[in-house]
């Protein structure tokens, strides 16, 4: 029976309660890093307790689990490697992603069951590179960020193995990540973990002593975020096997916001039924705080599309709370708080595979069932009659 083409969403999680977030809300698998050998060394990451809980829970709910082991290793980095490969194997994880050939040949000799995807960190962009990862024993290709959509249908044509593409977040300015600017400026490395971000600082240029963009404020090396909502369509059409969103330092509420709404895009799509962009890209900009391009997605990219010179952060305070629990009884919705509201306070509740619906908040409780007016501590447990019942995990949002 010929397998029906339906492409894998792969979220990132920074930690646990944000991966169940992740796969409630409709990732096919997860990506997260241990407390070793990853290249996000802010996250919160997960000791291997947790990882062995993330893979229980990933896979009752039909979902996966990839660890990154993307590390650029010097020899000092490759201490409890062996031991770390056997122990996430035994754990049941599914998938490691990995930059360093080392690392592929180890996890192969050492006979782990788990898939070998190759990571953006190693620029993947050639039918020739490809076929050195698969007779080294990987079973997908992360490909280069730096690929058009013709590019990558030319490499789809060459090769059998899977290819996943990045379509949603944080960009680098160098090639897929290999930059040695925060190393030089803050001996922070950023491929073994350690990245400053230092492409979004502001820059001058000066010539002996002299600024030369007098005329013109500082600006950035940075890149902006990707989108490539309006591309999925050609994506799904070209039968990539896996699209992946970044952020594993992202916010829940974010987590929530992109996966939700690419579930949908992209099951829309699948099913004949794809709504104006405009709706999909609504869902998304609830979470973004910067701007976005598609990246060398578009092969016509200039300058102006792609990097971004001026402050384009946009902080919001919308994410009002998550539900923790539900009583149908007395139709309060038990949540945890994460910004301020009030009675009376125009909201709309987000909930897994479901449309928006708004309300108001009716009645605010604390945490000792005491009646107040206005929540005003982040993170306090609160309690709002609601008009509706809603489900475990659903967001809470400013209208």
């Amino acid at each position: 029976m010929q397998k029906i083409y339906k492409p894998e969403l792969l979220a990132p999680a920074g930690d646990l309660e944000k991966l169940k977030i992740a796969i409630i809300y409709g990732a096919d698998a997860v990506f997260i890093g241990g407390k070793k050998f990853s290249l996000r060394a802010k996250a919160s990451n997960f000791e291997l307790e947790d990882i062995k809980e993330a893979v229980i829970f990933a896979h009752e709910n039909n979902s996966r689990v990839h660890i990154t082991v993307n590390v650029y290793p010097h020899s000092e980095d490759l201490e409890g490697l062996d031991e770390y490969l056997l122990e996430l194997d035994k754990i049941n994880v599914d998938a490691i992603i990995v930059s360093s050939p080392y690392i592929v040949k180890r996890a192969r000799e050492l006979g782990c069951k788990f898939e070998i995807h190759i990571s953006t960190q190693q620029s993947t962009a050639n039918y020739e590179a490809m076929t050195f990862w698969e007779n080294l024993g990987a079973n997908r290709i992360v490909l280069a960020r730096e690929l058009s959509i013709n590019d990558i249908e030319k490499l789809k044509g060459e090769t059998t193995l899977p290819l996943e593409v990045f379509i949603h977040g944080g960009l680098c300015s160098s090639f897929s990540g290999r930059c040695t600017l925060s190393n030089n400026m803050t001996l922070r490395d950023a491929n073994r973990g350690g990245c400053a971000h230092s492409c979004r600082w502001f820059y001058d240029i000066y010539e002996d002593n002299k600024r030369l963009n007098n005329d013109k404020e500082s600006f950035r090396l940075g890149s902006k975020d990707l989108c490539a909502a309006t591309m999925i369509d050609k994506l799904i059409d070209l039968k990539v096997d896996s699209f992946k969103i970044e952020g594993r330092m992202k916010s829940l509420h974010y987590i929530a916001c992109v996966v939700q709404a690419y579930r949908k895009l992209i099951d829309d799509y699948l099913d004949g039924k794809l709504k104006d962009s405009s709706y999909y890209l609504n869902m998304l900009f609830r979470a973004e705080n910067r701007a976005t391009t598609k990246g060398f997605l578009n092969k016509d990219i200039t300058h102006e599309d792609g990097l971004f010179e001026i402050e384009s952060e946009q902080p919001s305070q919308d994410f009002l709370g998550i539900v923790i629990d539900y009583d149908n009884q007395e139709k309060l919705a038990k949540i945890q708080q994460r910004n301020h509201f009030k009675t009376g306070e125009k909201i709309s509740v987000m909930q897994p595979f479901l449309e928006d619906v708004n309300m108001s908040v009716l009645e605010i409780y604390d945490e000792y069932m005491n009646k107040i007016e206005i929540a005003n501590h982040a993170m306090d447990i609160l309690y709002i009659k609601t008009e509706f019942p809603i489900k475990k995990y659903g967001i809470i949002r400013r209208r």
